[in-house]
């Protein structure tokens, strides 16, 4: 018998997983016993001592993990993890990545990130006793960076070069089109983070991005799950999340043209809906749009770039966040978004530490984090008719190992 408890009040997905494991007889959750009462959103000590904690993830006490004699202990979140799902952070791992590695971090946009004015907390560099500590130290450095002066000289430099100067600002940790700005302004851009109560990070804007039918911008919403050996499992099926409206390129105010955002799209446009259920194009009916248009698929040039990317993504908060001689191990869902350009390039925009999922594939993701992950850490009983029925990563056809 295994135990776990639940402390993600908000997560649909966790909410399904939870309801899987309820339903399994070699599962019982803690915390439920004594009148079926609803857990709350505190993790009391006893609710720790179980085999699985599906937590919030800003409010798990890694600290408290592992140390029960005996007691095999999983979490449904790494801890470091913000280095990628912060879009400051981001910006800093990719960068300090691209000065260790051969391979060039050449699709993520041009960023650099800003403080408020009255906020700016650059720390001078400093070299560690070892190339593990220089580089974490070289990380913190560079989260605590002000590159305002840098943005500055970049966009005097592009001028005239063809490459555009439409940027946009971003709030490092902002959510549902909040925090957003789209300006060929500089002082405009500086101006609006210099209102904001954090950093943001100011990016190159993708002018020339694929359209869909009624010249439509949309992202690319991929989901990631790592498991707690660290290898990396991408749903084969994803999500285009569209515009309901042409995109216009001179016209930087129209949001609804510019963000794919549901919630922007479903509060700011009388047309959502009207293209695609729910303004989501999946990626079997995308691959159909790609055959009758341009000859091709998404295998051809488009997904052999996002497994890249996310791998090096993956592999460069490895070391911060890897659970090696701990006492619990991890996992953790991830939602990786990209654009894609008239080139059909791949860019990274950004990813989500806690993704929601489209309802239509949620009963698949949930399968994949139950069998790929928590089937493989606690083996359910087996079943004397069918010795062999757990399966192996390689079985799981809704998932592809990166």
């Amino acid at each position: 018998m295994y135990t776990f408890s639940v402390r993600d009040l908000e997560s649909s997905v966790y909410a399904a997983v939870t309801e899987v494991l309820r339903a399994k007889a070699h599962w019982r959750e803690r915390g439920r016993e004594r009148g079926d009462r609803p857990p709350s959103a505190a993790l009391s000590a006893d609710t720790l001592r179980v085999n699985l904690v599906l937590g919030e993830r800003n409010k798990l006490p890694y600290g408290k993990l592992g140390h029960e004699p005996g007691l095999q202990q999983l979490v449904n979140y790494y801890r470091g993890s913000s280095s990628l799902c912060r879009k400051t952070k981001l910006v800093s791992v990719l960068n300090t990545a691209s000065q260790f590695h051969s391979d060039r971090v050449d699709w993520l946009p041009v960023s650099f990130v800003i403080r408020p004015a009255n906020n700016n907390n650059a720390c001078k560099s400093e070299n560690g006793s070892t190339s593990q500590e220089w580089i974490r130290k070289l990380r913190q450095n560079n989260q605590h960076a002000d590159d305002r002066e840098e943005f500055r000289r970049h966009w005097e430099m592009s001028q005239g070069s063809g490459d555009g100067s439409v940027w946009i600002a971003k709030s490092s940790s902002g959510a549902k089109g909040e925090g957003i700005l789209i300006s060929q302004d500089p002082d405009e851009l500086l101006a609006f983070v210099d209102g904001q109560p954090q950093a943001h990070v100011v990016q190159k804007y993708i002018e020339k991005p694929f359209l869909l039918t009624g010249n439509r911008k949309f992202d690319i919403r991929c989901w990631v799950l790592l498991d707690h050996e660290y290898n990396i499992f991408m749903m084969r099926e994803g999500v285009l999340r569209t515009s309901s409206e042409p995109y216009i390129a001179d016209d930087l105010k129209n949001i609804t043209s510019h963000l794919t955002n549901h919630c922007i799209q479903e509060a700011h446009s009388q047309n959502y809906g009207m293209y695609e259920d729910g303004n989501e194009m999946f990626f079997t009916e995308f691959n159909r749009f790609l055959q009758d248009n341009y000859n091709g698929c998404m295998e051809d040039t488009i997904l052999p770039q996002i497994h890249h990317i996310i791998r090096q993504c993956l592999t460069a908060i490895k070391e911060e966040v890897t659970t090696e001689g701990l006492g619990y191990q991890s996992f953790q869902l991830f939602g990786f978004d990209f654009m894609l350009d008239t080139d059909f390039k791949v860019w990274l925009i950004e990813v989500n530490g806690a993704p929601a999922c489209a309802k239509r594939l949620q009963s698949q993701l949930v399968e994949g984090i139950v069998c790929l992950v928590i089937d493989r850490v606690f083996p359910p009983p087996s079943d004397p008719a069918s010795p062999n029925q757990t399966r192996q990563p390689s079985q799981l056809a809704s998932f592809e190992k990166l």
